[in-house]
């Protein structure tokens, strides 16, 4: 989808409607043709649309055009989103949010009262911290275990070798079950190959809890490698919804380390297929 220096949701809704059922019917495509290419069904990839920096009228024009699964980021922009949408709760199928971003434990409480899947689980301090928002909130959370696949810390991510032991505490952890395994493609390397070490680990996950089936994989750049792979997830961002709108200067861009403190959006926009750590593109 084309975008300009100007915001890409500064449009008519009408405007804005058609822009992202086009881009839907684009990425739709390519889910099901990866899928085709190696004899999976479509119907078993969950495509989750990530809206960080995007205003709830793209989420809510989303839904309303049969996109069910939501992500975000930032607990800020996803707690308000959640609520923007809290009319859509009676819908046959109401929207389900993922968070997918890099996740502080001090967020943890407000993250486990609307997240239908956590993406992010990466040490032991957050599993108890999320328990703790769950049994809170009277839920069962489900995570996704963020495996690093190249040991970068600044990326997020269990390293392979703690793996096991993370779903343990997360197994028996009041309030939460393991669902599956995250990543991101490392940079520099090819993404076939760090995905398939990805699937590596999640079948040897199944073995000891055999419901963490979910397999979290593949933004907009790279979607056909991680469906080949075997992703059940996959988050895509820009795709869909055009560059992202970040703030010009007072605080990281959304994805960086201080990923709860940048500013309104603004007129500028960026663009990568490398989003660190746990996003979207």
């Amino acid at each position: 989808m084309t975008t300009t220096a100007a915001h890409p949701t500064a449009l008519p809704a009408a405007a804005r409607r058609a822009e992202l059922e086009a881009a839907l019917g684009a990425v739709t495509a390519r889910v099901e043709s990866a899928a085709a290419s190696c004899g999976r069904d479509p119907r078993g990839i969950t495509l989750v649309a990530v809206t960080k920096t995007r205003p709830a009228a793209d989420a809510r024009m989303l839904h309303a055009l049969g996109v069910r699964h939501l992500g975000e980021n930032h607990d800020r922009e996803a707690a308000t989103k959640a609520a923007d949408l809290a009319d859509l709760a009676g819908h046959p199928e109401p929207p389900q949010w993922h968070f997918v971003g890099s996740l502080q434990r001090n967020k943890a409480a407000s993250v486990a009262r609307y997240a239908s899947l956590v993406h992010s689980v990466d040490r032991h301090a957050l599993v108890a911290a999320l328990s703790r928002g769950a049994l809170n909130a009277g839920r069962t959370l489900s995570c996704l275990l963020q495996v690093s696949l190249d040991g970068d810390p600044r990326r997020g991510g269990v390293p392979a070798d703690g793996l096991a032991a993370l779903a343990d505490a997360v197994a028996d952890a009041p309030g939460l079950r393991p669902a599956g395994v995250m990543a991101v493609a490392p940079l520099g390397e090819p993404a076939e190959a760090a995905f398939d070490r990805l699937a590596a680990l999640a079948a040897r996950l199944r073995v000891d809890h055999p419901e963490a089936t979910a397999v979290s994989a593949g933004m907009s750049g790279d979607l056909e490698k991680a469906v080949a792979a075997g992703a059940t997830h996959v988050r895509i961002g820009s795709a869909l919804l055009g560059g992202r709108a970040y703030p010009a200067r007072g605080g990281t861009p959304p994805g960086g380390a201080d990923s709860e403190t940048y500013g309104p959006a603004s007129g500028r926009t960026t663009e990568t297929h490398a989003t660190p750590p746990g996003g979207a593109a």
